[in-house]
C-alpha cells in the first residue's frame, strides 16, 4: 500500500503526522472542522489507512456511512493518532 500525506498545513503551523485506520466493515467519512481556516475531509474504505498532517489541537470526526446518510460515530484527538518517524518509515 502506498502512503500519501494529504493537505499539508501552512508553513506557519507546527503540524504532526497522524495515521487513522478504518477497522470497521463500513465506509467512513473522516473530517477535521475545529481548526479555523482549514477544512479536511476524506472517505476511508474498510481496511484502509489514512496518513495526514494536522495541528495537535485538531479533532478527527468519524462519520460512519449508512444507506442514506452518515452518522457521527466518534471524535478522536489527533494527538492520539500521532505517529513518529519510526512508524512512518515502516508504512
Amino acid at each position: 500500500m502506498m502512503a500519501q500525506i494529504l493537505d499539508p498545513l501552512a508553513a506557519d503551523h507546527d503540524g504532526i503526522v497522524c495515521c487513522y485506520a478504518n477497522v470497521s466493515s463500513r465506509i467512513q467519512i473522516v473530517r477535521i472542522s475545529n481548526i479555523p481556516n482549514w477544512y479536511f475531509e476524506r472517505v476511508v474504505f474498510p481496511g484502509q489507512r489514512l496518513l495526514f498532517e494536522a495541528v495537535p489541537a485538531a479533532q478527527l470526526e468519524i462519520h460512519t456511512g449508512t444507506m442514506a446518510s452518515a452518522i457521527l460515530s466518534d471524535r478522536i484527538a489527533c494527538e492520539s493518532l500521532q505517529i513518529g518517524n519510526q512508524e512512518l518509515s515502516e508504512l
